[in-house]
């Protein structure tokens, strides 16, 4: 038995390997279909517990925005622009979403936050951006195998008279070496994706760490980046700022060609 389900931990791991689009390894467990079940369920059950925005004013401007976001997502991800529902949801909090199945959801407190189109663009953008790299389900694939190879450790120190000590240790360290550092990556890895489809689209890119001084101009707490699932404001301001320059240019291009949105924050 032991061996077996040591077998089953290899295998799961071997075959779950894939690339990210900025080459990170991941493991990735589930297609894509299921994925996109689990998305449009759980977009399904947001709009139905939370308050849906009638504002068409508000509305506009975030579908606005969205389609311009997702009409320069390439080909080889699998999702046409027409395919993805924008849902505005009219809650204080300053957030934004994105789930596999081509769902956004934007809430009116990040729409008051940020100053403009391009500083919301790049909430909607990051967000998308977390879909094409399958960040759902690398997140789901790693929690699982938390989860198989804490299950191969208990069996294997079943006869050791330490055994819970042991298997707590490991969770504690799964936790803090793989799920926390997978959520700074991730965070990370959606910020480029975003700020490279913003200037695509005809965002200015420089906006987007505009938009994080705002968020650490106004966040209430803040939390060590160390044991945090996100990366600290001057650390993804720094990032971010670092990268504008190249696709600063991109977004010169469209520009010049007469391309860039013309979303009017109401």
């Amino acid at each position: 038995m032991k061996v077996k389900l040591f077998c089953l931990f290899c295998v799961a791991v071997i075959s779950g390997c894939a690339t990210s689009p900025t080459g990170q390894k991941q493991l990735l467990f589930y297609d894509r279909s299921s994925m996109a079940a689990k998305g449009e369920q759980s977009f399904e059950e947001l709009k139905q517990n939370l308050e849906v925005s009638r504002n068409e004013a508000i509305n506009a401007y975030a579908q606005c925005i969205s389609q311009a976001i997702v009409s320069v997502v390439p080909e080889e991800y699998g999702y046409a622009p027409e395919e993805w529902e924008v849902v505005v949801f009219d809650s204080e909090a300053v957030n934004a979403f994105a789930l596999p199945g081509a769902k956004i959801g934007i809430y009116t407190g990040l729409i008051e936050l940020a100053d403009n189109a391009d500083q919301l663009a790049a909430v909607v953008g990051h967000e998308v951006g977390h879909v094409l790299a399958n960040h759902s389900n690398a997140r789901l694939s790693s929690q699982q195998m938390t989860a198989l190879g804490l299950m191969v450790a208990g069996l294997a120190l079943a006869e050791n008279e330490n055994q819970q000590a042991w298997v707590a240790g490991l969770g504690i360290t799964s936790q803090v070496l793989l799920i926390l550092p997978y959520g700074r990556s991730h965070e990370s890895e959606a910020d480029l994706i975003g700020q490279e489809l913003m200037a695509d689209a005809g965002f200015d890119p420089r906006q987007a760490a505009q938009l994080w001084v705002r968020m650490s101009e106004n966040a209430s707490s803040s939390t060590p980046e160390l044991l945090s699932t996100h990366p600290s404001h001057d650390t993804r301001i720094s990032d971010l700022q670092a990268a504008q320059d190249e696709y600063y240019s991109r977004y010169l291009q469209v520009v010049e060609a007469g391309q860039r949105p013309n979303c009017v924050k109401p």
